[in-house]
């Protein structure tokens, strides 16, 4: 994975007089998994570029006028979240009861804080409910009912969970559950591609860089298809779906969520950095290879303090964009679209 330092272009573009304001901007993600040209519209595609291309938009400008890291995840994660495309909010997969079931985290890299939620049902954009666990509770984590009644305290509007739920995203779940049926659901004996052939990832995420140089991350997500027993992935685990730290890199992460915990994807990033030196690709490059040797596949974007980025991923492809000051944008979703 090519990395690009975009403070060193700052100062070029300093030194040749033109003018500059401090590096910043933002990678996302719109999920990981078997995503091929094959499979896809030229209609389907256009839609999903056009959203990634919005929520790009979205972030960067809160960026471009002076605004924190924390406030540009949450606003790319939002136009997400509010599309039927994406696994994350509207367009959530059904978890086994035929309820879309809902999970997120934010990190702050400046402090290093957290907020996270799983498992709610109602809250129309889970990333805002993590931030406000970060912001206005001395915990990291929340779960459940007790997730909601604390939105609630906070003046959220519940929805119901109709408003998640779309017909696709519907017959994704019949056909999972018409497998199970037959005896094909997964097993330690069954295929290692079993839930990738078959469940698309749609986790998003987002990482940042501010104009004060504050890093953040934030993901958000429906989790897996027909998922039982209140399963909760690495999207809402600190460490595991999401990380941040000034001193190292900002992480958000897509997959095989249990391999992802099992790794400790986000975390393992920063501490091949900190304790070695690892360049944040070579780092990024690393993890997804050890998440891939246990059996699981995903992604990751990355994004270091020196404006350095990194989209890793051993799946066919990843929903992926980034867009920079003093930087062309560009947004890509095979695994064969180069990352300038």
């Amino acid at each position: 994975m090519k990395s690009i330092s975009l403070l060193l272009l700052s100062s070029a573009l300093a030194a040749s007089g033109q003018p500059t304001s401090r590096p910043h901007g933002l990678v996302i993600h719109g999920g990981a998994g078997v995503i091929e040209r094959a499979s896809m519209s030229p209609e389907r595609e256009a839609e999903y570029r056009a959203q990634l291309t919005a929520a790009l938009n979205a972030g960067y400008a809160v960026l471009d006028r002076g605004g924190a890291a924390l406030a540009a995840v949450t606003a790319a994660v939002n136009v997400m979240e509010d599309s039927p495309l994406f696994n994350a909010g509207k367009g959530a997969v059904f978890n086994a009861d035929g309820l879309c079931e809902l999970d997120a985290s934010i990190m702050d890299g400046r402090t290093q804080a957290a907020g996270a939620v799983a498992g709610v049902h109602h809250i129309r954009n889970p990333i805002n409910l993590a931030r406000d666990v970060m912001l206005k509770s001395p915990h990291v984590m929340m779960a459940g009912e007790g997730a909601e009644k604390f939105a609630q305290s906070l003046g959220y509007e519940l929805v119901p969970n109709e408003y998640f739920q779309t017909d696709w995203r519907r017959e994704q779940l019949k056909k999972a559950q018409a497998m199970e049926k037959d005896g094909k659901e997964r097993t330690a004996a069954a295929p290692a591609d079993y839930f990738t052939r078959t469940l698309r990832w749609g986790t998003v995420g987002c990482v940042a860089l501010d104009q004060a140089g504050n890093l953040a991350a934030g993901t958000s997500t429906g989790g897996m298809t027909n998922k039982k027993f209140g399963r909760v992935g690495d999207a809402p685990i600190i460490g595991a779906g999401t990380y941040a730290h000034n001193a190292t890199c900002a992480v958000s992460a897509t997959g095989w969520g249990e391999y992802f915990i099992r790794v400790g994807v986000a975390r393992d990033i920063a501490a091949q950095m900190e304790y070695r030196g690892t360049p944040l690709h070579e780092a990024a490059a690393a993890t997804i290879a050890k998440v891939g040797k246990l059996g699981g596949d995903g992604g990751v974007i990355a994004l270091d303090a020196q404006g350095n980025i990194a989209m890793e991923f051993n799946s066919p492809g990843m929903y992926r964009a980034a867009r920079f000051s003093h930087r062309p944008a560009f947004v890509a979703i095979y695994g064969d679209e180069s990352t300038p």
